[in-house]
């Protein structure tokens, strides 16, 4: 009867004191991020999201797919935190162009796309193209409404 006793007392004692202590500290999973930066994948593709606007969801998702394929790869372990930091800036820097040329009047931007006229017909014709291409597929950083004025402007050279 005491060892039944003593074993009653031990088993009640250890649930209190399990009860009493704090919850222990959860156990992070394997991070997501990629290896060596705290940079999440989902980061990456809300800032392609955010800065690349003029291109379709499919062209964004094509831009993070290869962007993620480079970060995963072994080979770019020493430059992976370099990698993003230089593609974050340039998606930022595109944002920034994207923000401003949306202020522009619409006087502004028919001036810029005249300019633009003069300027593509001073090229070679093979980079004549290369502009007519990048126009009809809306894949200049700027906004659609001024993308329509360049390709007008081309048109007419």
């Amino acid at each position: 009867m005491f060892l039944i006793s003593l074993g009653r007392e031990l088993i009640e004692s250890h649930v209190a004191a399990r009860e009493a202590a704090p919850p222990a500290a959860a156990v992070p999973g394997p991070s997501d991020a990629y290896p060596g930066t705290t940079v999440r994948p989902e980061h990456l593709r809300r800032l392609i999201d955010d800065c690349f606007l003029y291109l379709s969801a499919e062209q964004r998702g094509e831009i993070f797919d290869a962007l993620h394929a480079a970060l995963l790869d072994p080979k770019n372990a020493a430059v992976r935190a370099s990698m993003i930091e230089y593609f974050a800036h340039r998606a930022l820097a595109v944002r920034a162009v994207q923000l401003r040329l949306a202020q522009l009047s619409t006087r502004e931007k028919e001036a810029l796309a005249a300019e633009f006229g003069r300027e593509v017909a001073s090229l070679p014709p093979e980079e004549q193209a290369k502009f007519g291409e990048l126009l009809r597929k809306s894949l200049l950083p700027v906004p659609q409404d001024l993308n329509q004025l360049l390709l007008a402007a081309f048109d007419a050279r």
